[in-house]
């Protein structure tokens, strides 16, 4: 398992920071897991699942 950080979520999703907490707001990006005081990441796998819905969605 990685963790990624928010400017490489940020890379791999092409998506501004402020429409990643957006999204996480709305219950449609994954939540972030808390590494520290003042650190948080993501798990990557969760962030390429998430890419991989969003890639399916525009197949249909």
């Amino acid at each position: 398992m990685q963790i990624l950080r928010l400017p490489e979520v940020s890379r791999l999703t092409g998506l501004p920071r402020s429409t990643i907490y957006l999204y996480i707001k709305n219950n449609q990006f994954p939540k972030q897991i808390k590494l520290g005081a003042r650190s948080v990441g993501w798990v990557s796998g969760e962030i390429e699942h998430w890419l991989h819905a969003r890639a399916t969605l525009r197949e249909i």
